[in-house]
């Protein structure tokens, strides 16, 4: 699945020279010993080769189920790259373009900023989550507009449509002017209807025309192919991580009421599309659309849009959760290695998955790393995150 090339620079920093495959192995069972994970797959490619694959621990743990490196996973917020390709490859089709208000394509979505004044939304401050939204899951009590208006933040069961969960989240004031700050937020469920408008069918059916089936994905989607290799969901707790019930609702942020989890979602055919939170895959396809971005766009995007993808759009605005990360068209961006506390290079991206997933791109390295977890959170933003990071970088 992977490509070399003729550029060699980056042996500087050649993995497979450095003894890391052992201090990535020791952080792996040290998390599964802890019982900080259920299971986990960890990838690593590097200069276009797949230098490092291990799956460990259990897939479904009631079950005896092994964890194996084509397991199925609910990808949560790891979606949210692959729909924003989708919404780039419209652009580089000349369909679609950042600058568009999304008002052209959704007449109906028409949010006010709080004191009643309408608000120039494009699709731009949607893919950097500059638009204004939020999630239910980030709400603080006394603020909860979102939860007065029945908006579903694509985690929970709903028998809601994608069309009547933007209408809702339309109805809700903006917090800010778009442009003007940044927040984590329900903007790619708001991109993925703008896709689905301009495409002319299902977000679904775009995503799958316009990424997934062009890079041989065939196991990425809104649906889950293969019941019995999808992984169990848990979270956190002691003395082990507890499996998921139908509805868990798990603290994020002190002062929220915290995240809604429905693992069964994924198998309710007649769920919305969420383009943030709504697609399941593999690591190993997920790998290889980082790794096509990290190479230029292979058959989905020109290189000049990748560059756009890959590079700060949201200006010097603070993301609070993620202090020296600036905001690309899809994924966050390293601005300061030292103020973010990683040994990632400037300009590296990543992103999480809610589900217990982290990955992250160093394009100066040519490096490309999934840590896909059936643990939430530690799998997403945990210990187990930091000491991975710091074996593939670290030296002997």
């Amino acid at each position: 699945m992977f490509m070399t090339n003729d550029d060699k620079s980056a042996e500087i920093f050649d993995l497979r020279k450095r003894g890391w495959g052992s201090r990535i192995d020791t952080v792996v069972e040290q998390a599964l010993r802890d019982k900080r994970l259920v299971g986990v797959v960890v990838l690593v490619a590097q200069d276009g080769k797949l230098v490092y694959q291990r799956a460990k621990g259990m897939s479904n743990r009631e079950a005896g189920t092994p964890m194996q490196l084509d397991t199925l996973f609910r990808l949560a917020s790891v979606s949210k790259p692959i729909v924003s390709a989708a919404a780039l490859a419209l652009v580089a089709q000349g369909r679609l373009a950042l600058e568009d208000e999304v008002s052209r394509w959704l007449p109906e979505f028409r949010p006010r900023l709080a004191g009643g004044a309408e608000a120039a939304l494009t699709v731009r401050h949607l893919l950097t989550h500059t638009a204004g939204l939020t999630y239910g899951f980030l709400e603080r009590a006394g603020g909860e507009e979102y939860k007065r208006a029945g908006v579903s933040d694509g985690m929970e069961l709903s028998d809601l449509s994608l069309e009547e969960n933007i209408r809702r989240i339309a109805s809700a004031p903006l917090l800010y002017e778009p442009g003007t700050a940044w927040g984590y937020s329900l903007a790619t469920d708001v991109l993925g209807a703008v896709i689905a408008r301009v495409f002319g069918g299902t977000l679904a059916d775009a995503v799958r025309v316009l990424v997934t089936e062009p890079l041989g994905m065939g196991e990425t989607s809104f649906a889950v192919p293969d019941q019995t290799r999808l992984a169990a969901a848990y979270v956190n707790a002691e003395p082990e991580p507890k499996r998921m019930g139908e509805l868990e609702v798990v603290p994020v942020f002190e002062g929220t009421e915290g995240l809604s989890f429905a693992p069964g979602r994924a198998f309710n055919e007649s769920a919305f599309h969420s383009g943030g939170s709504g697609m399941i895959g593999t690591a190993g396809e997920f790998l290889h659309f980082l790794e096509t971005l990290r190479q230029g766009g292979g058959n989905v995007l020109p290189a000049a849009l990748v560059a756009e993808m890959a590079s700060n759009q949201a200006g010097g605005l603070e993301l609070a959760p993620w202090p020296g990360r600036g905001f690309g068209l899809g994924f966050t961006i390293l601005k300061d290695p030292q103020l973010a506390q990683t040994p990632e290079s400037a300009g590296s991206w990543r992103l999480g998955g809610a589900y217990g997933h982290s990955w992250f791109v160093d394009p100066s390295r040519k490096l490309s790393v999934v840590a896909f977890t059936n643990t939430a959170f530690e799998g997403m933003f945990g210990q187990f995150t930091v000491d991975l990071c710091n074996a593939v970088y670290g030296e002997e």
